[in-house]
């Protein structure tokens, strides 16, 4: 064997070990457990991650793929070496199994007579009686025996779940779905991140190295929300989610934390809601000072315009949350909205632009105006974004299909298993004719003698009731002599 050769056998005996199988699978649990422990981008926030690890921690792991290790290479690696693991592993047994599966051991010889563990000897008057008999316990054991042999030289074999044999490759070929599906998602699969306001849409995802990623298709909130238990921690987040495909509306869907938008492929996940710190709209009333029982309300959002009559209009155009005089000028505390101010905008045709403050704290505070409207404060609701998360795992098919084939590989292993039976009439070396029964069992052996014990007894019970027959005949036939 030349050198090359010798290297390459080498190769081959370690990739199709079991050992080196066991190694691969312990990494890449250990792997897929620093994926679970470790937070990961892009699921977790910048300010989340910073805050649990140090600049220093934070930059090694960021060099090492540990936060985003199911897509970092060193993972498709594992996975990758583990498959071909199986494979080799797979061809180097597989005549073996496929021998016993393709061509049945129907004629047992002289060697498997006596080596066989699992047999007995049952003495017969003839090897068609003696078969005979056989094939009638078979068959109330729910079996179908075959016919082996011919010319007075045959015998019986049986046997049940001959699929059994191949339920470790069916554990195989599942394996390899699903780690064939987890190195697709790593290397063409992504995540990302969109933020939608209610009533904004977008056709962009936002990725973990700060590009956007444009999608095939625009997502619009049509509302969301939260709904908070009674101590007031949030209990579910939801959002109703439009696509929009040329403008047309192809797919509505209210989505929760587990329960996503499912499109093209890509999955919207709810992750998130929250307060933009903006106003989303105010209620206004508008009081006509010529005639006050003529008063109308208004709903204003940011920098929209609302006609009051033909020749007035009023725009919202600044918000302050928690108003505090400063120095003369009007600032925020906070973004809570405790003491809201907003600032109006009214054009006239004639007049022009004139601008006011309403303050929701103090409704009776009023600018001297020479506007025909004086404006009450009514409502105000504050802006709101959802929070989505997005996935894009083409390989998602393949895992789902890996774990209903492993599922039937499994039910293979543990519930069939495949068991043989024979009869084969024979001399025991002294003159006497014997019918010889044989049994093996793929596994679970110590059950099978249960069962061998009762085919055995059968066939002797037959034997018996043949006998009694056969002398209850011989004596009707003296009694008509």
């Amino acid at each position: 064997m030349s050198e090359k050769q010798s290297l390459a056998h080498k190769l081959w005996k370690t990739f199709s070990s079991v050992a080196t199988g066991i190694v691969l699978l312990i990494l890449v649990v250990i792997a897929s457990a620093a994926g679970t422990f470790v937070l990961q981008r892009p699921i977790t926030e910048p300010e989340q991650m910073q805050r649990a690890y140090s600049p220093a921690t934070l930059r090694w792991l960021d060099a090492t793929q540990l936060t985003d290790v199911f897509h970092s290479w060193w993972f498709v690696a594992l996975l990758s070496l583990l498959c071909i693991n199986i494979v080799l592993a797979s061809i180097e047994r597989f005549p073996g199994v496929w021998r016993y599966f393709s061509r049945p051991y129907r004629r047992p010889d002289a060697h498997f007579l006596t080596g066989l563990p699992l047999h007995a000897e049952i003495p017969v008057r003839s090897t068609q009686s003696g078969v005979a008999a056989a094939e009638r316990a078979f068959r109330r054991l729910g079996m179908k025996p075959q016919h082996v042999g011919g010319d007075g030289n045959f015998s019986l074999y049986a046997e049940r779940h001959r699929f059994a044999r191949l339920a470790a490759y069916v554990v195989h070929l599942s394996l390899l779905l699903i780690l064939g599906g987890g190195i697709v998602d790593a290397v063409w699969g992504y995540r990302g991140y969109m933020s939608l306001t209610l009533d904004g849409q977008s056709s962009e995802i936002d990725m973990r190295d700060g590009t956007k990623k444009p999608i095939p298709f625009t997502v619009r909130c049509e509302g969301a929300g939260q709904e908070n238990y009674a101590d007031g921690s949030p209990r579910r987040w939801w959002s109703r989610l439009t696509v929009l495909e040329n403008g047309r509306e192809v797919q509505r869907k209210e989505i929760e934390v587990n329960e996503p938008l499912v499109h093209r492929g890509l999955r919207f996940f709810q992750s998130g809601y929250g307060s933009t710190g903006e106003v989303g709209s105010i209620r206004l009333l508008a009081v006509s000072k010529k005639t006050p029982a003529d008063s109308r309300e208004i709903v204003l959002h940011p920098n929209e315009t609302v006609a009051l009559d033909a020749e007035h209009s009023v725009q919202f155009t600044a918000f302050v949350p928690d108003m505090v005089i400063n120095g003369g000028r009007i600032e925020s505390r906070s973004d809570q909205p405790n003491n809201p101010a907003i600032q109006l905008s009214v054009a006239s045709k004639q007049a022009g632009e004139s601008k006011m403050w309403l303050f929701a704290n103090y409704p009776d505070f009023s600018h001297p105006s020479a506007l025909p409207y004086d404006f009450k404060f009514q409502d105000l609701a504050m802006g709101y974004f959802t929070g989505l998360q997005v996935s894009y795992e083409p390989g998602q098919w393949a895992v789902w299909a890996g774990c209903i084939v492993m599922g039937i590989g499994l039910v293979m292993a543990f519930y069939f298993v495949h068991i043989r039976y024979w009869a084969v009439p024979v001399d025991d070396g002294r003159g006497r004719l014997m019918l010889w029964v044989g049994a093996a069992a793929s596994k679970n052996r110590e059950q099978f003698e249960e069962c061998f014990r009762k085919l055995v007894k059968e066939i002797e019970q037959e034997l018996q009731a043949n006998a009694t027959e056969e002398r209850h005949t011989k004596s009707v036939s003296l009694v008509n002599a």
